[in-house]
């Protein structure tokens, strides 16, 4: 004769399939918000119009902004309307893929974060569905993070980087982001010309993603054995109360650090960004001032607040210039050296054939100026300067020669930019241009 179940079995397994179905149907905190209506008073970084969103946690607030009408992107911006200071946009979801007016920006019910144009074309989502997300939030650190009914991150913006890195993100090239990509321009905010990239050995900034213009490694500022590299702003002493400074710095667990600026005052609300000419930048909020909240606390080449001269940025002089005390002093020409202006740019050669021929090539001769090439890639000695020449001149894309008359030296140069006026006058390069 069979048994009847036991009404605590009956109660328990009645619990267990509520719980289950309570678990598998956990309510999602859905929104839509429609990208419609008047944009913001206040400035913003890059002259952009915007259109605040209700979600933030201050000083951080997601928007919808543009620089060029009709293409926006979904963003968060960093700072205060008390402070009266430049709002900085320090995320982008959508980068290099602008949506229109009345694009709209949600939480799905299957717990995906979308953003889709006016035609429901999906632009960009976080690839979150049916993974147990109950709701978005965005933490005082700025970090954008959807969590399920535990309160585990299953997404969050810090694995996305742009060319900002806050306090508290990392780059990992393991599992993790490993790079930044400046802006390309003012008014253009896809992906630029100049990378941060994390890599086995260091912290490499390339030009056009192949051109080495500044390494950690070589430099010894910090060193790297896989783990990731984090930015950190502590205050310098153990008792916070008394801290006098703040460090901004990046930090490799085991690796130790390397200190990039010393605020004076609590630099909690400090990031680091890959500015669109190239150089590497911290920005500190101070939200306690009403004016002029933001300082911009380090740039890495710098005279006044750097680890490296300014005139050893590449762009420094835009496209072509010759730079002494971070300021561009001549535009050099095949007459001599002219006045610099924003006009100055490297002679066009055309018609190459990589055989040397077909060409009415020269070079002219700058004396006592160096450049990036030469401290970041490997140049060829000892060779006589005829026969760096003869290799220039059988590369395409050899726009100059980099040439050290003493060592007999060569770097090919495929881009030269800013030439850092120096005092050993051996030190040359000789730029090719195609004569009348």
């Amino acid at each position: 004769m069979s048994q009847s179940p036991h009404p605590f079995h009956l109660i328990s397994l009645s619990i267990l399939l509520l719980s289950t179905i309570s678990s598998s149907q956990a309510k999602v905190d859905t929104f839509t918000y429609v990208n419609q209506g008047e944009f913001g008073p206040y400035i913003t970084e890059y002259g952009a119009d915007y259109r605040v969103l209700p979600i933030g946690t201050s000083p951080f607030q997601m928007a919808f902004y543009n620089t060029t009408p009709g293409a926006f992107y979904l963003a968060l911006r960093m700072g205060t309307t008390r402070s009266e200071s430049v709002f900085r946009w320090v995320w982008e979801a959508n980068r290099g893929r602008p949506v229109g007016e009345n694009a709209t920006f949600s939480l799905l019910p299957d717990g995906n974060l979308v953003l889709a144009d006016a035609n429901r074309r999906n632009v960009w989502s976080t690839g979150t569905a049916n993974k147990g997300v109950v709701g978005l939030k965005v933490l005082p650190t700025g970090n954008i993070i959807l969590y399920d009914s535990k309160d585990r991150t299953i997404w969050q913006s810090f694995d996305h980087p742009t060319d900002t890195l806050l306090v508290g993100q990392s780059l990992d090239y393991n599992k993790g982001p490993k790079k930044l990509v400046s802006r390309r321009s003012v008014t253009d905010g896809s992906y630029g010309i100049y990378s941060l990239v994390f890599r086995p050995g260091g912290l490499i900034l390339f030009m056009n993603g192949y051109l080495p213009y500044y390494d950690y490694s070589v430099n010894g500022i910090l060193s790297f054995s896989g783990n990731p590299i984090l930015l950190e702003a502590e205050p310098e002493t153990d008792e916070d109360a008394f801290a006098f400074a703040y460090e901004v710095r990046f930090a490799s667990p085991g690796q130790g650090t390397s200190i990039l600026t010393r605020p004076k005052y609590n630099a909690t609300l400090s990031f680091l960004r890959l500015d669109i000419d190239g150089n590497l930048a911290v920005y500190t909020y101070y939200d306690p001032v009403d004016y002029r909240a933001w300082e911009k606390t380090f740039a890495l080449f710098s005279d006044q607040i750097g680890l490296l001269p300014g005139c050893a940025l590449p762009s420094k002089c835009s496209k072509f210039g010759v730079c002494q005390d971070e300021m561009c002093v001549a535009c050099p020409s095949p007459v001599g050296l002219l006045g610099w202006s924003n006009g100055c740019v490297p002679p066009q050669v055309k018609g190459c054939d990589n055989k040397g021929k077909g060409q009415n090539e020269d070079y002219y001769k700058i004396v006592g100026v160096e450049n990036f090439v030469s401290t970041y890639t490997k140049g060829e000695g000892k060779v006589k300067m005829e026969e760096c020449r003869r290799k220039c001149t059988m590369d395409c894309k050899c726009v100059g020669f980099l040439y050290w008359e003493k060592e007999g030296k060569c770097w090919l140069a495929n881009f030269l930019g800013t030439l850092s006026k120096v005092d050993e006058s051996s030190h040359v390069v000789y730029v090719k241009y195609l004569k009348n």
